[in-house]
């Protein structure tokens, strides 16, 4: 005998502990992706939203100062709703209400959200213009 140490059953070229864990790392990739997607998906329709709320907002402001425009220049309500409409569809965007109150004009406008197959997407913002 030499002192060598003596290897009997899981040697290193048995290769039979190991056989049940392979494609495991496969399987792992293939969930992150997937999990990758979903979040990308989710933070792009946030993007979508945020895009849109911004496009309504700077929409019904520039409703609202035109509104506020004829009503200085008319002084007719219909007149200054008329107005907004027209610089609301310049805007790509809806007018929904128009009440002009005095020398001030409150408008509300839509515009359209992010492409969602289930939904159809509607974005609105008000705004108010006029003296004081």
């Amino acid at each position: 005998m030499d002192g060598g140490a003596v290897m009997c059953g899981g040697g290193v070229g048995n290769r039979a502990g190991t056989r049940g864990d392979r494609g495991g790392a496969t399987v792992l990739v293939v969930a992150m992706a997937g999990v990758l997607m979903f979040v990308m998906g989710g933070l792009a329709a946030a993007g979508g939203l945020v895009t849109a709320q911004r496009r309504a907002q700077a929409a019904a402001d520039l409703t609202a100062l035109a509104g506020a425009s004829a009503l200085a220049d008319v002084g007719g309500p219909t007149d200054a709703c008329a107005a907004a409409d027209r610089v609301a569809g310049r805007n790509a965007a809806v007018l929904d209400a128009c009440t002009p109150d005095g020398r001030t004009i409150r408008v509300t406008v839509s515009v359209a959200g992010p492409d969602v197959p289930w939904k159809e997407v509607m974005v609105t913002a008000q705004a108010r213009a006029g003296p004081g």
